[in-house]
């Protein structure tokens, strides 16, 4: 990735302490032009998608932490596609790419005629969602209970791949129900790839359809990672993905010696710079230097954003877990919680909120060696 840079500074006051100043390095992600096969160039890093968290703003935040991450956005039913506000249910900032658009339906030409959308609107990948288990997704008859009709998941899947060029790709769980077993697992997967499809991401716990809540559903079930990692060594030409349970760095890189990629949910959410970590780890390059340079990219992006009108809150919620487990990480989450409704154009928010947290831990703002001990 070639990097190009512009310097910035932010200078403010400080108290006692004198002047914070930040040099905050903004640049632009040179993209690797897809092809239009079922493979990206790489797949090993992944942000999953999840509803009321991966909006525009938040996979903006991840992408400057993850600049070679494959993003996803929530769920968009085929409805909401076909008949809603394209730009406020489908829009992006250039930035995000690579990207895909999780889509949710189950009815082949709706979900041809959304994948052709949002092939022109300039996504890179199209997923189609297996896996949730809420009731309203029951109702509409997609999500997790499609595992129960394989066959129409192929057509699915088949209608989409017919209608775009971009790579169509399925998140599912291991099975629902008592329709869980590994060959019933397995014999899901084999149903579907003969649409063509050859990416799959597997959410490595069964859904319980009744009982249990969205977020029950996502810790209760028995993790199988076994399962997974079986399904790739006997069908070595498909690419796997891993997701479920993955919530440290260690967790993240163990998988790939074995599969194609690892998904994480959460654990990107509350503790987003696990993501700068992997970034590191896995591409060794970095997205930012810093979560200080951080702050000041997404200062900038709140600026562009509040001249068009955009609250402050509706980005600054994305950014509360960046200091998750150091000194002062409550004091930010504070600072922004309490403030940020308070003026809706207030772009320096996440500045002031800086300069609170680091005068609350009586550290010496813009100290190079400090900052490298105590915040990083």
């Amino acid at each position: 990735m070639e990097d190009s840079l512009k310097s910035f500074c932010f200078v403010l006051g400080s108290g006692s302490a004198g002047k914070l100043l930040l040099m905050v390095s903004f640049f632009r992600f040179r993209i690797a032009a897809m092809d239009n096969t079922s493979k990206f160039p790489d797949r090993r890093l992944n942000v999953a998608p999840m509803m009321d968290w991966t909006d525009r703003h938040c996979r903006y935040f991840h992408r400057i932490l993850a600049p070679s991450a494959l993003l996803y956005t929530e769920m968009v039913t085929t409805g909401a596609v076909l008949h809603g506000n394209l730009e406020r249910l489908i829009g992006f900032n250039p930035e995000e790419h690579p990207l895909a658009l999780q889509l949710g339906g189950s009815d082949p030409a709706d979900l041809a005629e959304s994948a052709r959308i949002a092939q022109e609107y300039g996504y890179d990948e199209i997923n189609l969602n297996v896996g949730c288990p809420s009731d309203r997704v029951q109702r509409g008859r997609f999500g997790a209970c499609l595992m129960l009709e394989p066959a129409l998941v192929r057509d699915c899947v088949s209608a989409m791949r017919d209608a775009v060029e971009i790579p169509v790709t399925v998140k599912t769980r291991l099975g629902v129900d008592d329709c869980f077993s590994y060959d019933y697992f397995s014999n899901f997967v084999d149903e579907v790839a003969k649409s063509g499809c050859q990416v799959f991401i597997v959410h490595a716990r069964k859904a319980l359809l009744a009982g249990l809540s969205p977020k029950e559903n996502r810790d209760v079930p028995e993790l199988h990672h076994d399962w997974v990692y079986r399904l790739k060594s006997e069908r070595p030409e498909l690419t796997i993905v891993l997701n479920g349970g993955i919530t440290t760095k260690a967790q993240a890189i163990e998988p790939l010696d074995a599969l194609d990629g690892v998904m994480l949910g959460r654990a990107a959410y509350h503790t987003p710079w696990l993501l700068a970590g992997l970034q590191q780890e896995i591409f060794g390059s970095r997205g930012v230097e810093s979560r200080e340079e951080a702050v000041g990219i997404m200062t900038r992006y709140i600026r562009r954003q509040s001249a068009e009108g955009v609250p402050v809150k509706n980005i600054s919620r994305h950014v509360l877990g960046l200091f998750q487990g150091l000194p002062g990480a409550r004091r930010w989450r504070r600072y922004i919680s309490e403030n940020a409704h308070l003026d809706a154009g207030n772009d320096r928010l996440l500045l002031q909120a800086l300069d609170h947290m680091q005068r609350g831990i009586a550290i010496a703002p813009g100290s190079v060696a400090v900052h490298e001990n105590a915040l990083e």
